[in-house]
């Protein structure tokens, strides 16, 4: 089984002193987005010893001028920093007492220990991708895009494959026993090239970026032979794995669009093949995972057949499938402990609410191994398959990495401790989380609540709404925000300014099944605005002194989107709109992210009403509110092009009510703080200026 220390990168900080001040008086737009950052930076779990009794975590704390790979016992007591000959990505050999890992470009063996080692492979490409045999006497790796085998005891390197300079490069699935490899190719021949300039050096750059679809081509090749047998070659979303006998590859394919999934095993020793399981939608799939139980030619895969993500198994001969979890809630989660158990995360009890249990295939009976109220994720389990570790936070506790012994039920660990002191000196508000019915009497959904720190009664207070980016996301729950951390103490200093702040996790968002994602299918932005809207009315039935006549709404990327399109479609809900790297015109995004528009939306070709009705630029010549246009000049994601059209469009139809900011050294995802105190300082007196 392949491991790895996963060197995630965190945003860099840079030392400087510490965050002091106390109660609100420290919460102010320069202490929310300058370093060092108030909640400090949430560790990342990189990885587990080979002997799985010590962790290891990416982290930065205040006083460190970079991010560093730190480690933690099982219990966990802090062991400092790793050194750095214990930072390595490696694979553990069948029997568990050897590691291969990669050292300067070659190949390097060692004990479990990282000692005894010796260079297996050495040569002047660059050697990766190794793999090692079931049997432990080969390793199979990539140089130069072709697949070489070297043996382990005896001394030998062989060339298994030989492609040409214009056929894309192999990867290495699995072995299939000991004399066959099953292998993959991705080929982005097609793609076009799209250009994001840059500005800011002596000259200007194109910024040059190929984007596309790919097709994924799968093979299997006799090492003695030689021979090649294609098994598959579609354009699209594929998942492979190989039996743990050998005996069967298994591709799990969704079409580009997303609507159908075909999972097929193919039988490497008979020569034949079997459709295993097949789904179509008329929105796009969810949620695909697929793994074999150890061991054995079953498969397990996840499905939201039902509307829900839940876990099914089948023979590689498509015969006893089964489902074993059953209900309206989603599996995040899921990893075998051995051919009968495995451990799984759930939504059961509340979307916002993400537990851990063990689920027993035979009787398909739950045991829960935690149960305190918080949002975990970012699960990963042990090499000894005992331990699982994950990052949780509740509300106003930013998240640190816990861990669970599956044979303890209930003793969660904390491993880290990353917020510091001055964090809890501030009096943050607790969120109201609630859960309120849709104006269609069906739909749930799911907000979070922010209260003004003085009521108005007299004249009432405005309000603002986050709406979260992504499109495909959660970030209402029971804890403190991972991917809007930022936003959500902005949205606090809001309160303490007279504002209410509402988020809806409105229909697309995931962790609410397949329904409420596919809703907006073909027309982005009309759902998730009548959501947002059921929001305001519950806001206004349910706490005092709300002024709905002063909305504003801010958010970036599908949220900055969000907000353009709710003040043009919806201006007597809506009196003034931020929007952020906002995608205004999606023919420009399916041209650039076909892999995320065409599923939603279709081809701007055939379904040009769908791209006309989801986009805000429809909407411009007729904007009667305020806009606020935030844009990173190289944004590679959302290109500063959707901005400049938008514009043109207010310009072009004598619209003078906007406001326009752009960073010429950002990108989608902004990096400098400066440029983040910028944005929101700007989005703050906007508001002021046009909600009271």
């Amino acid at each position: 089984m392949k491991r790895l220390l996963s060197f995630l990168v965190l945003t860099t900080i840079s030392a400087s002193t510490a965050f002091s001040q106390t109660g609100t008086d420290a919460l102010n737009l320069k202490s929310i987005f300058h370093e060092p950052y108030i909640p400090g930076n949430r560790p990342s779990f990189a990885g587990f010893s080979p002997d799985g009794k010590t962790l290891y975590y990416r982290w930065q704390s205040q006083d460190d001028e970079k991010t560093k790979t730190h480690m933690t016992d099982l219990k966990g007591k802090d062991l400092g920093v790793a050194p750095d000959d214990l930072q390595r990505f490696y694979t553990t050999s069948p029997n568990g007492k050897m590691l291969v890992y990669q050292q300067k470009g070659d190949l390097v063996i060692s004990d479990a220990e990282f000692k005894n080692s010796r260079t297996i492979v050495a040569s002047k490409a660059f050697d990766y991708d190794a793999t090692w045999s079931s049997d432990g006497t080969q390793l199979a790796y990539v140089a130069n895009g072709d697949v070489w085998i070297t043996g382990i005891g005896e001394s030998y390197i062989k060339q298994v494959t030989g492609k040409d300079d214009n056929s894309p490069s192999y990867n290495i699935v699995d072995w299939a026993g000991s004399n066959r490899l099953v292998l993959s190719q991705s080929d982005n021949s097609d793609a076009k090239e799209y250009y994001f300039p840059e500005y800011v050096d002596t000259y200007v750059k194109t910024g040059a970026s190929k984007r596309g679809l790919s097709t994924t081509i799968v093979s299997a090749v006799d090492i003695k032979s030689g021979k090649i047998s294609e098994l598959f070659r579609e354009k699209g979303w594929t998942s492979v794995r190989v039996s743990p006998t050998g005996n069967f590859a298994v591709t799990d394919f969704a079409d580009p669009a997303m609507k159908k999934r075909e999972i097929i095993s193919y039988d490497l020793v008979n020569d034949t093949s079997y459709v295993l399981f097949e789904d179509s939608t008329k929105g796009w799939l969810y949620g695909r995972t697929i793994e074999f139980v150890p061991g054995s030619d079953k498969l397990m895969f996840q499905s939201e057949r039902d509307g829900w993500n839940h876990i099914y198994t089948v023979n590689s001969d498509g015969t006893g499938m089964k489902q074993h979890t059953h209900g309206a809630y989603d599996i995040p989660f899921a990893e075998f402990i051995d051919n009968k158990t495995m451990v799984i995360a759930t939504s059961k009890n509340d979307p916002g609410d993400i537990q851990l249990y063990k689920l027993d295939l035979n009787s398909d009976k739950q045991e829960a191994l935690t149960s305190d109220e918080g949002h975990r994720r970012s699960f990963s389990l042990g090499p000894n398959k005992r331990y699982v570790v994950y990052a949780k936070t509740y509300f106003n506790q930013p998240a640190d990495l816990y861990l669970i012994d599956i044979k303890k039920p209930g003793k969660e660990i904390q491993l880290t401790h990353s917020v510091p002191e001055s964090f809890n000196d501030i009096n943050w508000q607790k969120e109201d989380y609630v859960r309120f019915t849709s104006r269609d009497g069906e739909t749930q959904l799911s907000a979070s609540i922010l209260k003004p720190a003085v009521i108005d009664e007299e004249n009432g207070n405005p309000v603002v709404v986050f709406v979260h980016g992504a499109g495909s996301l959660q970030n209402v729950f029971k804890g403190w925000s991972f991917s809007y951390w930022r936003e959500y103490m902005f949205n606090q200093f809001l309160t303490l300014n007279g504002y209410y702040v509402i988020e809806v996790d409105y229909r697309h968002s995931t962790g609410y099944g397949r329904k409420f994602r596919e809703d907006v299918t073909n027309w982005m932005g009309k759902y998730e605005t009548e959501d947002i809207q059921d929001g305001l009315s519950y806001l206004a039935e349910n706490y005092a002194s709300v002024d709905t006549s002063n909305v504003g709404i801010y958010g970036g990327s599908y949220g900055g989107f969000m907000a353009l399109y709710a003040v043009g479609v919806a201006p007597q809900s809506f009196d003034a709109a931020a929007g952020l790297r906002s995608v205004t015109n999606w023919e420009n995004y399916y041209h650039t992210n076909p892999w995320y528009t065409l599923p939603r939306l279709g081809t701007p070709e055939s379904d040009s009403l769908n791209y006309a009705r989801s986009s805000p630029i429809t909407y411009a010549d007729s904007l009667t509110k305020p806009v606020l246009l935030l844009h990173g000049l190289i944004d590679n994601n959302v290109g500063f092009q959707d901005a400049a059209q938008y514009i043109e469009r207010l310009i072009q139809s004598g619209n003078e009510n906007f406001e326009m900011m752009m960073y010429p050294s950002e990108r989608h995802s902004f990096q400098d703080p400066d440029s983040w105190y910028d944005e929101y300082r700007r989005i703050f007196e906007f508001f002021e200026k046009h909600l009271k």
